[in-house]
């Protein structure tokens, strides 16, 4: 039997709103997330991810951990959250991580957006849907709104 992989993804989010980049050439947006590469740990896969496919640039400091989920039937989710203490314009981000499609090299986010929770449960898969609705964006903020990781090393990526 093989192992399951684990796939490590960011959840941005100020508590009312989430980050989400849209999948090119898909109906479907997703949080920034991705593989760990061999000797890596889940939160610096997290940290790369971020970096690779929103040009965010954080300390591993910043993430708080939220658990590891049943995501496919291959592999599992390490999930961590990010609070700044203002979300990014996502018209400032840009992913520098591509795949080939016909030829023509293409970027694995073309946009993204902010959405509520219950509009991002509708705008990703479904496994991820399930996930998004087990969270309790507030809760991820910390009991008073005021999240211990707030500013902690968090810049966009010139």
């Amino acid at each position: 039997m093989t192992a399951k992989g684990v796939t490590c993804g960011v959840i941005v989010t100020d508590g009312a709103r989430i980050l989400l980049g849209h999948a090119t050439r898909s109906p479907r947006w997703d949080i920034p997330k991705g593989m760990a590469d061999p000797g890596e740990s889940h939160a610096a896969a997290a940290v790369r991810e971020l970096r690779e496919e929103t040009g965010l640039v954080i300390d591993e400091k910043a993430l708080q951990p939220v658990g590891t989920y049943p995501y496919l039937r291959n592999k599992d989710l390490a999930l961590f959250a990010l609070v700044p203490a203002t979300l990014p314009d996502p018209k400032s981000l840009v992913c520098t991580s591509t795949f080939l499609l016909n030829g023509a090299e293409l970027p694995e986010f073309d946009r993204f957006g902010l959405f509520s929770q219950s509009d991002a449960i509708a705008r990703v898969g479904k496994a991820m849907a399930g996930i998004l609705a087990q969270l309790s964006l507030p809760a991820l903020c910390g009991a008073s709104g005021l999240p211990e990781n707030r500013d902690k090393g968090v810049a966009a990526a010139n």
